[in-house]
């Protein structure tokens, strides 16, 4: 049986000028991902993340390679794929709820009107908007746009969600009160997440597996790291776990270190076909 997601021999190149080589952002950038399961994906600037997510969401095509999900190739856009960006992407004359409905709407246009304000109040209520579902985007603060985008992502109960550093532009205090949200939402829907974040601390609260990509240009994902620290998690008890500094040292000495060594480097047909898998259990 196939995997859920599965992304192979993936290429983006743009033309080079004139006599100039072909400008290859990643290529080779192979992984799967499981139904249910939350994947964070790290790396430096200009590894091409985005391009990434934009390819799995339909939004970009690749310059060669697949990417299969249910086993059917992705082109093109998709209601079955949400994205959650970090600009926020409301519809500014529309309230909170309107903004979540017109998603709720086009997913399943048959349902009535007070079906969708329903499902849509739900979600609201799940990322502790219940107040404020008549405020148009202006009168909210960033954070609060920014559940209202992840309420209307998981209203339209994508079977992949994307996320493409949705907490990049918030202060730290409410960077933290929305992850807890995340999780408490995800817990609940248990659907299938591919998260971009340059934050490590992040990606060890909120992920089954992270994905480190090498430097760009030529970059790939190099490493798969498995996090052993069981769930439900919050960031108060996370420190304590045997295996959340071991983890965080490996993510940070990656960053620091090795990425830039992995950078563009030849290897062989069985290190393409799988980043290497780690776990860093006991």
């Amino acid at each position: 049986m196939g995997h859920f997601l599965e992304v192979q021999n993936l290429k983006k190149s743009y033309p080079g000028k004139g006599k100039a080589p072909d400008a290859i952002v990643f290529d080779h950038v192979n992984f799967n991902i499981e139904k249910g399961e939350f994947v964070c994906i790290i790396g430096h600037s200009g590894c091409g993340k985005s391009t990434i997510m934009n390819i799995l969401a339909g939004l970009d095509e690749p310059t060669d390679g697949f990417v299969f999900m249910n086993g059917r190739e992705v082109k093109g856009p998709s209601l079955e794929r949400g994205v959650v960006f970090q600009n926020y992407s409301l519809l500014p004359w529309r309230t909170a709820i309107q903004n979540v409905a017109f998603g709720v709407k086009a997913r399943w246009p048959n349902k009535t009107r007070d079906e969708v304000l329903q499902h849509s109040q739900k979600y609201l209520d799940m990322v502790g908007l219940k107040g404020a579902s008549e405020r148009k985007p202006a009168e909210l603060s960033g954070g609060m746009r920014q559940r209202v985008s992840i309420a209307r992502a998981f209203a339209t109960k994508p079977e992949l969600l994307l996320l493409d550093e949705p907490f990049g532009a918030l202060d730290a205090l409410t960077r933290g009160i929305i992850q807890e949200e995340l999780l408490k939402i995800w817990n609940e829907t248990k659907q299938t997440v591919f998260m971009i974040t340059h934050d490590v601390d992040e990606a060890i609260l909120l992920s089954d597996r992270i994905l480190l990509m090498s430097n760009g240009p030529k970059a790939r994902v190099a490493e798969s790291v498995e996090v052993t620290i069981p769930r439900p998690r919050n960031r108060t008890e996370i420190i304590h776990h045997d295996d959340y500094y071991k983890i965080r040292n490996h993510l940070v000495d990656f960053l620091v270190n090795r990425s830039k060594e992995l950078s563009g480097e030849k290897v062989d047909a069985s290190e393409q076909a799988h980043p290497t898998s780690v776990s860093l259990a006991g």
